[in-house]
C-alpha cells in the first residue's frame, strides 16, 4: 500500500470549507463543534501559508458564511447553486493553485460534502475529509455520508490529527500556538 495516500503536508495542501452558512448552520445539531473545529483549521492554515477556498450554496437563500468563521480574514469563497462545490470556479482556483491533498470541511455530510469529495476523487485530487468538521442535521444522515465518502477512498481524518500531520515535528515555529489551539 502506497503510504503518501495518508500523509499531509503543507506544500501541497489546501482547505475547502463547504458551506457553512448562516441558516444551514442554525439547523445543525453539532454546529458550535464544527465552528470551532473549522476555525482551528482556518488558523492552522494561516499559520502554515496553506491556501483555503471556502463555498456559499445559494447565498441570497442561506445567508453569508458564518461571520466567525471568515470575521478579518480574506478567503476565496466562490457562490455556487449545485451541490457539488466542484464547480469550474473551484476547477479553476484549484488547478491555479497546484496543489494535490484537498482537505474538507462543512455542511451537509451526505448532500454537498459528498457530491464534492466524489467528484474531487474522480478528478485525481487527494481527499482528507475532516470527520470532526462535518455534520448533517441527522446522525444517520452524517453517518451515511461517512460510510459513502469512506467506500469511494477519501481519508477520514480529525481536526488534531491533521494539526500534528501538518507541524511533523515539535521543533517548528508553529507548533506552540498550533498545540494551544487543540487544547
Amino acid at each position: 500500500m502506497l503510504m503518501d495516500k495518508f500523509k499531509l503536508n503543507k506544500e501541497d495542501s489546501l482547505l475547502l470549507v463547504i458551506d457553512i452558512q448562516e441558516k444551514l448552520s442554525a439547523v445543525m445539531e453539532y454546529k458550535d463543534k464544527i465552528t470551532r473545529n473549522v476555525n482551528i483549521l482556518l488558523r492552522i492554515s494561516d499559520l502554515m501559508d496553506i491556501p483555503v477556498i471556502i463555498t456559499e450554496q445559494y447565498p441570497k437563500g442561506l445567508g453569508p458564511t458564518l461571520n466567525e468563521l471568515v470575521e478579518g480574514d480574506t478567503y476565496t469563497i466562490i457562490e455556487k447553486t449545485r451541490f457539488s462545490a466542484y464547480t469550474d470556479e473551484l476547477k479553476d482556483s484549484l488547478k491555479a493553485l497546484k496543489k494535490k491533498k484537498i482537505i474538507v470541511t462543512g455542511m451537509e455530510t451526505h448532500v454537498c460534502v459528498f457530491q464534492t469529495v466524489r467528484d474531487l476523487l474522480e478528478a485525481g485530487y487527494e481527499v482528507f475529509l475532516v470527520g470532526d468538521g462535518v455534520t448533517s442535521r441527522t446522525k444517520e444522515n452524517y453517518l451515511n455520508g461517512i460510510n459513502l465518502i469512506t467506500e469511494m477512498g477519501a481519508i477520514i481524518i480529525n481536526t488534531e490529527a491533521i494539526a500534528f500531520e501538518l507541524l511533523k515535528d515539535a521543533k517548528v515555529k508553529e507548533f506552540k500556538e498550533i498545540s494551544g489551539l487543540i487544547k
